[in-house]
């Protein structure tokens, strides 16, 4: 039997900006995590580059991954997981500056207690261990952790999913907080569309390892194009009253045995003959800047508005 290929990931071209939030959101599965820890070298792409500032940084050698190490750090989805339970949080923060070098030894203390000031927590929070924190506080050891090589990337991981409904607002609040104080960039992988709502600039939406919508966060939850991304946004729970009934059907393929033509075509409630024939349809700008790879996206009934929204602010 001939051996499948699988592409967990395929021909996903994005660009970040500085300062800006680029939130990557789809299904489970579809591919956000392995483009993130893509990012981080801790998975190798088989083809493609990752450019940083011009650079490439696909390289897995040692000292590349140690370099790149101080330009991307991520935060990562279970603050109960990611933590070391026998090392207090002074060492979680000493460890790195220590490691790469970047510090004086007479400086290392200032910037400890500087970084937990940053996230919220005080100088006696330094020689505790992780079980002695409750787990909104262990996501901001988890944040201090990222920025304390004050990388220029910080890719977060589902990074409030994992949190008390009560807690989530105060972590947004504090990254986006970070986000505008500290200058950084942030790469989201998430499938809570609220969460991506309040915190992007941009959105890309991703399905079965393909890139199949992308854009602004206004354009892509006022005026989604892609079938599936408009399935995505009719999904959110919404207190003004009910959005449009679009649905997709059935269930994601087996990425072994992908559909041809338009990956999505099996679920598409727009789906007809041509969009089951190759090849798979390309990304095409409908607008500036908005992206769609759909093939009846000319033909599609408009979207209805939803509620008004402003520009991304911190939730209370």
């Amino acid at each position: 039997m001939a051996q499948k290929l699988l592409r967990a990931v395929d021909g996903v071209d994005l660009e970040l900006r500085q300062g800006e939030c680029l939130s990557i959101v789809g299904e489970s599965g579809c591919g956000k995590t392995t483009t993130a820890l893509s990012l981080l070298g801790l998975q190798a792409p088989t083809r493609g580059r990752i450019l940083l500032d011009g650079e490439t940084i696909t390289a897995a050698a040692r000292i590349d991954r140690k370099a790149r190490a101080r330009k991307i750090q991520m935060v990562f989805q279970d603050p109960y997981a990611s933590l070391n339970p026998r090392e207090t949080v002074r060492k979680m923060l000493e460890t790195p500056l220590r490691v790469h070098g970047i510090a004086e030894p007479r400086d290392i203390e200032r910037r400890v207690l500087e970084m937990l000031g940053h996230v919220g927590l005080r100088a006696e929070h330094a020689d505790r261990y992780p079980h002695e924190f409750s787990g909104g506080q262990r996501q901001r050891i988890g944040i201090a952790r990222a920025l304390i090589l004050e990388p220029k990337i910080v890719v977060l991981d589902e990074p409030v999913s994992a949190l008390d409904v009560s807690i989530r607002a105060q972590i947004i609040n504090l990254l986006l907080e970070l986000k505008d104080r500290l200058r950084l960039s942030y790469i989201m992988i998430s499938h809570d569309l609220g969460v991506v709502e309040h915190m992007s600039d941009r959105v890309a939406v991703m399905y079965l390892g393909r890139i199949v919508e992308t854009g602004d966060w206004q354009t892509i939850f006022t005026r989604p194009q892609h079938p599936y991304t408009r399935a995505l946004i009719a999904a959110i729970p919404d207190p003004f009253g009910p959005r449009v009934n679009v649905k997709a059907r059935g269930e994601v393929p087996n990425p072994l045995d992908p559909p041809q033509g338009c990956s999505f075509n099996p679920r598409c409630p727009e789906a007809r003959e041509a969009c089951r024939l190759p090849p798979l349809p390309e990304l095409e700008a409908r607008e500036p800047g908005h992206l769609v790879r759909c093939r009846r996206v000319a033909e599609l009934p408009a979207w209805q508005p939803l509620t008004e929204r402003g520009s991304p602010q911190p939730v209370s």
